[in-house]
Parts: C-alpha cells; sequence; structure tokens
C-alpha cells in the first residue's frame, strides 16, 4: 500500500524539476513528462490488480489513521479510474511533444500538464472530501491556465470564463462541505457515511446533495452548468482539449458526483429522479447545439455534454446493469474523445483551420489522421462493433430492464442524432468542402510528427477493440469490481471504515 502516495508525489516531483532543467535543455520536459506518466500507467495497473483482489487498499499518511491522519484509499473504482487518467496522461504526453513545439516555454506547459496530473489522481485516492477538495482546485487551477497557454484573446476570454465558473462551482462544494462537516463532525467519506447512516437522513443532507450537485454538476459540465464547456475546449490547446473532455470532467465531476452520492449519501428516489433528468437535458440539447456548430473542436465540445449525459443517465437509473454500462461508457469516452480532440490538432496542424466549411480534405493527405478520424468518429456515434456501441446498448438494455422504455428510445435517438452531427464533420474532414470557393489553400501541408500520429494510431485501437479488453476474462473482472463499488453502495463505508485491508 505504500505506493499509493507515488500517484501524487511523481507528478509533483516532475513539475518541481521541470521549470528547474527545462529551462536550459529543452527536451527534459517532454522527456520528464512521458516517463512519468508511462511509470503512473503502469503503477495504475498494478494497484488495479490489487485492488481486485483485495477489494480495497489504504494507505495512512504518516502512520495516522482517520480521522486525526490523511488516509488514501483506492478501491475498484477509484483503481478503474486511476488506470484510465494515467494511460491517456501518457499518450496525451506522447502528442504534446510533438504538437507543443508551435509555442515557446514549452517547460511552462509540461509543469502543468503534470500538475493537472497530480490533480486528478489526488481526487481519485483521497480518503477524505477535503483533501479531495483540495487535489480538485490544483488540477482545475492548472486547467484554468493551460486553457490560455497560447495568450490569444479568445484563449483568454474562455479561461477567464471557465475560471469565474470554476469558483462559483468550487463555492458551492466548500459550502456543502463545511455544512456536511457541521452535521457529521469528520471530513473521512467513509466514516461521514457511517455517522449519515447512524443519525438518519437529516435537512442538511438534501441541502448538500443541492451544493454538490452544482458545483460537481458544473465540472462535468452537465446542462444547465454547462456554459463554461465550448470556449474553454476549443480554445484550448489540442492535447489539453483532449484532457478536459477525455478525463477531467470525469474525474472532477462524474467521479466525485458517484462516490459522494452511492458511498456517502446512499442513492435514493430523488437523487436519482434528479440525475436522470439532467442526463436527458444534456443529451438533447447539446445534440441540437452541436448540430449548428463549424468549428470541429466546438462540435466535439458539445458532443463531449452530450456524452457525458448517457453516463449520468446510467448512475441516474441506478440499476447494476446501468451502473456497468456507465462506467463503460465513461471508459469509452475517455478513448474516443482524446482522440477525437488530437485528431482535431493534427486536423487543424495540415489544413490550417479547423471550419468545417474550409476543410481541403485530409484523408488523401494525412491517411492517418483521416482513418483514425473516421474510426474515432464511428465509435462515439455507436456503429458496431467499436466501443461506443457496446456501452450504450448496456444502457439502453438496462432501461428497458428498469421499465423505463422512455429512457431508452431518448438514448437511441440522441444516437441518432450524434451520426447525424458526426456525418457533417467528417465529410468535409476526409474529403473536402463541398463549397470549391471555400476551400483553403491547398499548397504546401506539413508532415504530421511522429510523435503526434503513435497515440492516435494507439486510441484508434483500442476504439475497434475496447470490448475484447474489458468484456471478456480479466477485464470484465476490473470493470465489475468498479461497477460493484458503486452497486454496493455504503458497503464500502464499513469497509474503509474498518481499515481491514491496508
Amino acid at each position: 500500500m505504500n505506493l499509493l502516495p507515488f500517484f501524487v508525489t511523481v507528478p509533483l516531483a516532475a513539475a518541481f524539476f521541470i521549470p528547474i532543467i527545462g529551462k536550459r535543455m529543452k527536451v527534459v520536459p517532454k522527456a520528464i513528462s512521458i516517463v512519468s506518466t508511462l511509470f503512473l500507467s503502469m503503477l495504475g495497473g498494478y494497484t488495479a490488480y490489487l485492488a481486485t483482489a483485495e477489494k480495497i487498499l489504504i494507505y495512512n499518511v504518516g502512520g495516522w489513521p482517520a480521522p486525526v491522519g490523511i488516509s488514501m484509499v483506492v478501491d475498484g473504482f477509484s483503481a478503474f479510474i486511476l488506470v484510465i487518467v494515467n494511460t491517456i496522461a501518457s499518450l496525451v504526453a506522447v502528442y504534446s511533444a510533438g504538437y507543443i513545439g508551435k509555442y515557446t516555454d514549452t517547460w511552462k506547459f509540461f509543469t502543468l500538464f503534470m500538475l493537472m496530473v497530480a490533480g486528478m489522481n489526488g481526487v481519485l485516492i483521497a480518503g477524505d472530501l477535503f483533501n479531495l477538495y483540495v487535489c480538485l482546485e490544483i488540477a482545475a487551477i492548472a486547467a484554468y491556465s493551460l486553457v490560455a497557454f497560447g495568450v490569444k484573446a479568445e484563449e483568454l476570454e474562455a479561461a477567464f470564463k471557465y475560471a469565474v465558473m470554476g469558483a462559483v462551482g468550487s463555492s458551492f462544494m466548500l459550502l456543502g462541505l463545511a455544512l456536511l462537516y457541521g452535521y457529521t463532525s469528520t471530513l473521512n467519506m467513509a466514516q461521514m457515511a457511517s455517522v449519515i447512516a447512524a443519525k438518519g437522513t437529516s435537512k442538511i443532507i438534501p441541502m448538500v446533495s443541492a451544493l454538490f450537485l452544482m458545483g460537481f454538476g458544473l465540472k462535468a459540465a452537465l446542462v444547465p452548468f454547462h456554459a463554461w464547456l465550448p470556449d474553454a475546449h476549443s480554445s484550448a490547446p489540442a492535447p489539453i482539449s483532449a484532457m478536459l473532455s477525455g478525463l477531467l470532467i470525469k474525474v472532477l465531476g462524474i467521479y466525485v458526483l458517484s462516490r459522494v452520492f452511492f458511498n456517502v449519501f446512499g442513492m435514493n428516489a430523488q437523487l436519482s429522479a434528479i440525475l436522470i433528468t439532467l442526463a436527458v437535458v444534456s443529451m438533447v440539447m447539446a445534440s441540437i447545439l452541436a448540430f449548428g456548430q463549424y468549428d470541429i473542436k466546438r462540435l466535439l465540445a458539445y458532443s463531449s455534454i452530450s456524452q457525458m449525459g448517457y453516463i449520468a443517465l446510467g448512475l441516474g437509473v441506478c440499476t447494476p446493469l446501468s451502473i456497468m454500462g456507465a462506467i463503460f461508457h465513461l471508459f469509452n469516452h475517455s478513448i474516443f474523445k482524446t482522440l477525437l480532440f488530437l485528431n482535431a490538432g493534427a486536423v487543424e496542424d495540415i489544413a490550417g483551420t479547423r471550419d468545417l466549411m474550409r476543410m481541403p480534405g485530409i484523408l488523401a493527405r494525412s491517411p492517418v489522421t483521416g482513418c483514425t478520424n473516421l474510426i474515432g468518429s464511428m465509435s462515439i456515434c455507436g456503429i458496431p462493433p467499436l466501443g461506443g456501441f457496446w456501452s450504450k446498448l448496456i444502457i439502453i438494455f438496462a432501461c428497458i430492464q428498469a421499465d423505463r422504455p422512455v429512457l431508452s428510445f431518448i438514448a437511441i435517438a440522441v444516437s441518432i442524432m450524434t451520426l447525424g452531427y458526426y456525418f457533417k464533420a467528417v465529410t468535409p474532414i476526409l474529403f473536402g468542402s463541398k463549397e470549391p470557393r471555400l476551400i483553403s489553400d491547398s499548397g504546401a501541408v506539413r508532415r504530421l510528427p511522429a510523435l503526434m500520429a503513435i497515440p492516435m494510431i494507439i486510441l484508434a485501437i483500442l476504439s475497434i477493440f475496447t470490448v475484447l479488453v474489458l468484456l471478456p476474462n480479466m477485464g470484465r473482472i476490473f470493470l465489475d469490481n468498479a461497477a460493484a463499488v458503486l452497486i454496493k453502495g455504503k458497503e464500502y463505508a464499513a469497509l474503509a471504515a474498518s481499515g481491514a485491508m491496508r
């Protein structure tokens, strides 16, 4: 269990050494980031294996048990997300090494990048809400800075909007945390759940639930808390857009909501109904708004909001099958949305534009970019046998199984809408705009660096074979173990509070 602190200390150490060495040796920040994230991805896989075997891992910092000390806790759910976060971060770090050359002071980029990774890992292993909040703020502040990294007017505006709305969300979280601490007299999540179970639900719990729903719902970009996301995702450098959409909104939003509502408060009918309502509104509204987008990154941003709706729907229906489908879709979305944002960066690099009405056609110029774009788009649309099809299908079947056919119909309709606006996007990207007067100059084409191509190829392969990775044998064990943590609800509290497995 002594390995758990490395998830935070390794990226923090990388963020510390990069400015010291990176100012003089430009290749060092890239190397440190890639090596650190690769190590973390391997550590995540090993931790997931241990969590599967022992159910829950606990490390008490300094040997002091909770509530006096700080506990780091990893169970099947957090271990599963740790693998996703650090694997995707390692691929994005490789991509960034080839992409970031257009900017100056790249050591600042990689310093902030590693701080973001440290913050997300800290959120996932935190055993108490206060340290979870601190790590969440570390990741969020790094994200604000990275959105503005290019220092153009639109990037600064997007970062400012993101920071202001993020501060509002953080205020809701902090207020809810203070009220909850006053009621339970502890910050440790497992002990907090035990106190709530012993005292029973009082009027303070619905109030705190509403505050957390607004705060973490804003981080997850669920409608109507989504206004920051389209600007932030479209303005940020492509690798950061990939991190924001592929990881950050899931870790700071979906993961924390799931952890608090299922394992601390316990999911109830009211929370389920609210979550389903937010999910349906997010799915439908974001899909409608995506149709009007001709900037490829803004289209992808609205698509992220819609796909978060699928995950929230699975969690809200709150059956074992729907929860498994939600976690599986979280995994799939991390892969294909990261791929699509990295691909958008490559498209902009090659074509010199993100405007779908001015695309010169990418497939003939860069087959790797064109093919990976097609694979990622097919996966998010739910085209069989790609990963997105299976996770959406599980959620749809879960709605039918729960006797909610209207929700399954909405999920199918939104998937068809997704196919519609991605068809609008993929056609000009692959073959060029149909309006010759708007086609951009087809002069010299910048060759796609290998460091940018390799992560896209790996993610495209994962999009194709994700069902073979997760559904059979060992992969299914990881997925089932992650879903079981939420399905069992407050049993997590009893196990973590006992500290039986250290």
